[in-house]
């Protein structure tokens, strides 16, 4: 399969007023067919849409890579390639599946017929790598201002949800938050895919497991959540609420456990009551009981938004409230413009 020559990169000053991701000496040989766009700092993703072609976001919206060619059998060749360096395996049994490289980088890929147009190849690249507030700061997410509440909410030991759509930076925003954190205390976080680097001495990541071909084996965010509260966690962290272990992270919160963050996906600010009153279905919790323990548990919710031009934003800040018929609530945390 050829490797097509990358697009000419942004012009030098553009490129010298955000921070770049590291980029390794060698890649991995099966990533040689992507190696100029894995290695363009400005890319955050690829995909793959088998024979049809290969598209890039540099942040502004995918385009069409014209140079690449490839057959859907080489497609499905590099996406079992890909899913096999990550330690997993994609077959016909079990056509969907999600890994994550070394450096950050994470696979997903679909196999006919599920994929109904050929096998599909998604590829999310950590855009900011290592980020500090003061380099989200300079990238433009967010004011001097709004940079010192941020560091003081995590001084204070601020609970804290991050919001967001897919590729908003709510990973990104989480990590270098949580890279404040005093060097003394243990960070435990946990991921369906371990997405958070965080520039922290005392940082544990634990990662969910699929089930085997044979259906068993799997363990999940919500068993996870269990185990870090028996690892003796100063902060916990769930990278991304999506099932019924918002329960289990909500009761955390809730018990001591002061300085925990987490992240779920949300159009707005305003979303986010509906958002997690759905979690709180999954896991059982009625309306009014879910509001009493995210009012209780959140100090502050951060909402991201990546605009046209591609520069990831802090939209809105927020606290959760119950409203007069005791149901989640979003309050508007005003903060001084610089």
């Amino acid at each position: 399969m050829p490797a097509p020559r990358s697009p000419a990169a942004a012009d030098a000053a553009a490129e010298s007023a955000r921070p770049t991701r590291q980029i390794p000496e060698e890649r991995h040989p099966v990533l040689a067919p992507l190696a100029a766009y894995l290695d363009d700092p400005e890319v955050t993703d690829l995909f793959i849409n088998g024979s049809a072609g290969l598209f890039i976001d540099r942040g502004a919206g995918c385009t069409v890579v014209r140079e690449w060619r490839a057959t859907e059998a080489e497609v499905r060749e590099l996406a079992v390639a890909l899913i096999g360096l990550g330690g997993r395996h994609i077959d016909d049994a079990s056509p969907c599946v999600d890994v994550r490289l070394e450096g950050g980088i994470r696979i997903h890929a679909v196999l006919p017929p599920v994929a109904a147009e050929g096998t599909a190849i998604s590829i999310r690249v950590p855009r900011l790598a290592d980020a500090t507030l003061d380099d989200l700061h300079t990238a433009g997410m967010f004011d001097a201002a709004t940079r010192r509440l941020l560091g003081d909410a995590i001084a204070r030991r601020t609970n804290i949800l991050v919001s967001g759509a897919a590729g908003a930076g709510k990973t990104t925003l989480l990590a270098s938050l949580l890279g404040e954190a005093p060097s003394h205390e243990r960070i435990v976080t946990i991921e369906d895919v371990a997405e958070l680097r965080i520039t922290h001495p005392h940082h544990i990541r634990l990662e969910a497991r699929q089930p085997n071909l044979e259906g068993a084996g799997a363990i999940g965010l919500a068993r996870l959540v269990r185990e870090a509260l028996r690892m003796r966690p100063d902060r916990l962290v769930v990278g991304e609420c999506r099932g019924d272990e918002v329960r289990e992270l909500l009761s955390a919160l809730n018990t001591g456990h002061d300085g925990g963050a987490g992240t779920i996906h949300a159009n707005s600010l305003r979303d986010v009551p509906a958002r997690l009153e759905a979690l709180g279905a999954l896991a059982g919790l009625d309306d009014r009981a879910l509001a009493r323990q995210v009012a209780s548990a959140i100090g502050l919710v951060l909402h991201v938004e990546r605009g046209a031009d591609g520069i990831r934003r802090l939209a809105g800040l927020g606290r959760p409230i119950e409203d007069a018929s005791g149901r989640l609530a979003m309050e508007q945390v005003r903060w001084p413009a610089e």
